[in-house]
């Protein structure tokens, strides 16, 4: 990159873009390649490419093909991976360098995200609908498990003490029905977030201090964040709630003498653009990510994990991680998940707070 008018362009591209000499080293990357590397340019200038990027495609013979005769290589549809983050279905797109023989630009165009969303949008509308469906009927049951509750009570008060076992229990299964109905009105009755500038590093600390002095007490809670993170745009009582839920989650599913690890990971990614079904799109470029070394999430509700009424725990209410799901949509931002067994990993992706129009100006 040589003038200026060149330069500007290289660091506006909206993906990640790679320039790989000839020895396959790399020799500049954009700013978007930073944020998908999670690493600067200073720092991986000069290491040998295929090092860093893990691409689940025989590539060798092709891309030595297409600089041998100086012409343009396309990969579709392959994982790809730094080692920083779960592995993302891309397209590559591969072209020659002028004046520079045998280097090579790389376009790297993660497409997963995209497809997730527009998958999912028929699931949540699903979701939405079994929600209201929900509220309603537990509007409607808890009056007579009210009466219900009342009846076995008196019913106790005439019965000989070795029958009493079984009013309570009816007392005790009641109010745990009506604990669950609480919890559906409570998903469905949530207010809009009320948005604005929030330190995430203030909601992390405040929900890793609440976790270790109760349900997280046996765990290891490691801090890794990126200090030069900037504001996100926010409600930072319901981003706490989702955090904790999260942090309580992994700490439930821990050996509760043995322990574990959880790490809080906060990260800046410049080309995290999120594609919505309707066309529309947003740039979330703070990353947040809470990682465990428990057992991993259940096969079989993997992929359902943020629905209404899934749980992998026993007598769980499915509700702890589709209220998380809720509050991060009416953020505007994204969560997933990637589990294996020893590593889970949730990752939240949010927009950032603009910046004060003072501030602009004098830029």
């Amino acid at each position: 990159m040589t003038g200026p008018t060149e330069m500007q362009i290289w660091s506006s591209l909206p993906v990640p873009a790679i320039l790989i000499d000839e020895y396959e080293k790399i020799a500049e990357m954009n700013p978007a390649a930073e944020g998908f590397f999670n690493n600067s340019a200073k720092w991986l200038t000069g290491q040998p490419i295929w090092d860093r990027l893990a691409v689940d495609a025989p590539l060798e013979e092709s891309l030595q093909r297409a600089r041998e005769h100086g012409t343009p290589l396309f990969v579709n549809d392959v994982d790809v991976g730094t080692g920083a983050r779960p592995p993302l279905v891309c397209n590559l797109q591969f072209a020659p360098m002028q004046g520079r023989e045998g280097w090579m630009i790389m376009l790297i165009s993660p497409r997963e995200l995209a497809g997730r969303m527009t998958q999912s949008h028929s699931v949540k509308s699903a979701a939405k609908s079994a929600i209201g469906m929900a509220e309603m009927l537990a509007h409607e049951i808890k009056n007579p498990l009210a009466g219900i509750t009342g009846a076995a009570q008196l019913l106790s008060m005439s019965l000989p003490k070795e029958d009493l076992e079984f009013t309570d229990l009816i007392v005790a299964e009641t109010r745990r029905i009506v604990k669950l109905l609480e919890q559906v009105e409570q998903f469905g009755n949530l207010s809009p977030p009320e948005q604005r500038p929030v330190n995430i590093h203030d909601v992390l600390d405040r929900a890793r201090r609440s976790a270790l002095l109760g349900f997280g007490g046996h765990m290891k809670i490691i801090e890794d964040y990126d200090p030069s993170l900037p504001m996100a745009l926010g409600d930072p009582d319901q981003l706490l709630q989702v955090v904790l839920n999260l942090i309580k989650n992994a700490s439930e599913a821990a050996d509760p003498k043995a322990g574990g690890t959880i790490r809080l990971h906060t990260f800046y990614e410049h080309s995290f653009r999120l594609r919505r079904a309707d066309g529309s799109g947003q740039t979330l470029p703070l990353q947040i990510e809470i990682i465990d070394d428990g057992p991993g999430l259940p096969e079989d509700i993997k992929g359902d994990i943020f629905d209404p009424f899934v749980s992998g725990k026993e007598n769980g209410t499915g509700l702890g991680l589709a209220l998380v799901s809720k509050i991060i949509s009416d953020h505007g931002g994204w969560i997933s998940v990637d589990s294996v067994p020893g590593r889970t990993l949730f990752r939240i992706s949010l927009p950032r707070a603009p910046r004060p129009a003072a501030i602009e100006e004098t830029e």
